[in-house]
């Protein structure tokens, strides 16, 4: 009995593949677990096993060419055995689909010369069995090709452990050979390390959304600057020994970026492709990492609030946001961003984007480094700040006056009690 073989599906997003080289030529006695072909797909070229025993007896898609998937690859079968009206009925089938695609057909034995063979409008079409099946002790049917069953046997491996990635979820020799085998501290236990598939956040997905939307449309631009410290570092020590509410240095910079972009219009527009707005309100964003993502509450009218005032919607902000009670008002109406990494120790870093700002500062962390002062080299505290623009809306003299004027703030703190 002729089988055909057809273009395997290697991957979830083939649909089509090249034969980069055929390891077996008409004519040729194929085993089960036989390498036939290698076929380029749309992620990688991968070895093609054979599922039969037979003679090639015809090759469908010949090297360097494209076919479809369950296009005819090849066709096994006994030895001198006529092939012609197997191709005949894939031909049929291509055209009114009365075949299954991937199935078997049998092929009447060679007859007589003078013998006619009718062959009948519709043909009984078994199921193509392509893979080796084998049962687990649950009777689950486990596809397996012979090749992968013997190197797995081999490795003593637990198949229904191994997902498979061949045609119909058969495991073939790749994904044997991809397990790795770990044995524990604990009495030469085997146990199988898998890659697991994650769903995907309905967070993730909005996070993956916005800012590839904000990366791949607005051009960026990045400018740095540093700011010495030490005499914040003693202002908010004398802060904090008077007031109730401790003030962090992220509620400072929240303070002091809003009056800065009070000064600098500019930096608090939004691009809307056929006009700019330039919002009367300065609402500064801050992000907070939760469990399964990043979400960005908004300290609205940041620049009438008081650093204590700051300090108590941050914390109220971070609290709803780890216990997943914030709402749309919460997170909604930002003009500008912040972006604190300096908390866990990054030096610096570039941030993307929060639509639909114009500008998001990165905040590095505050690091005692040697400086230049009157000639001589002294000890000083440096934060580093990254601001990422939106060049459609803020040009470079216009961000760099903005840092300029923060880092003055910054680095004078009576400027923000004027």
């Amino acid at each position: 009995m002729a089988e055909i073989i057809t273009m395997p599906r290697l991957s979830d997003t083939m649909t089509d593949g090249v034969v980069v080289k055929w390891h077996k030529k008409i004519g040729d006695k194929i085993q089960e677990g036989d390498l036939l072909a290698d076929i380029e797909t749309d992620k990688a070229t991968m070895e093609f096993e054979s599922f039969q025993e037979g003679y090639l007896l015809h090759i469908g898609v010949q090297e360097n060419e494209t076919a479809a998937v369950d296009s005819v690859l090849a066709i096994l079968g006994e030895e001198g055995e006529d092939v012609s009206s197997l191709l005949d009925l894939k031909t049929i089938d291509s055209q009114n689909s009365d075949l299954l695609p991937n199935s078997v057909v049998e092929v009447p034995q060679k007859a007589e010369v003078s013998q006619q063979v009718e062959v009948p409008q519709k043909v009984e079409v078994p199921q193509k069995v392509n893979s080796f099946n084998t049962q687990n002790n649950t009777d689950r049917l486990i596809k397996i090709s012979p090749l992968a069953k013997r190197i797995a046997k081999e490795k003593k491996l637990d198949i229904t452990t191994i997902k498979g990635s061949g045609d119909g979820g058969r495991i073939i020799k790749r994904d044997v050979n991809n397990v790795t085998n770990t044995v524990t501290e604990l009495g030469n236990v085997k146990s199988l390390l898998i890659d697991q598939d994650i769903p995907v956040s309905q967070m993730r997905k909005t996070i993956a959304n916005r800012l590839s939307e904000s990366k791949y449309s607005a051009p960026h631009f990045y400018l740095n600057i540093e700011v010495e410290m030490d005499p914040l570092i003693e202002n908010r020590k004398l802060m904090n020994t008077k007031n109730e509410v401790k003030i962090s240095f992220n509620d400072i910079l929240v303070k002091a970026v809003a009056m800065a972009v009070r000064k600098h219009p500019n930096i608090n527009s939004s691009w809307f492709g056929d006009h700019i707005k330039l919002h009367q309100e300065i609402n500064i964003g801050v992000a907070v990492s939760v469990d399964n993502g990043l979400i960005v509450p908004v300290i609205k009218h940041a620049d009438n609030k008081s650093f204590s005032e700051i300090s108590h919607e941050t914390t109220v902000f971070i609290q709803k946001a780890k216990d997943n009670k914030l709402q749309p008002s919460d997170w909604e109406s930002n003009t500008f961003t912040i972006s604190n990494l300096g908390m866990f120790g990054i030096d610096d870093f570039t941030a993307i984007i929060n639509p639909p700002d114009a500008c998001i500062l990165a905040v590095g962390a505050i690091k005692e480094r040697p400086v230049v002062k009157d000639g001589d080299i002294v000890k000083a505290s440096i934060m580093r700040l990254t601001l990422s623009c939106d060049h459609r809306l803020v040009d470079g003299v216009v961000g760099s006056k903005f840092l300029n004027t923060l880092k003055n703030m910054l680095e004078s703190p009576l400027m923000m009690f004027c």
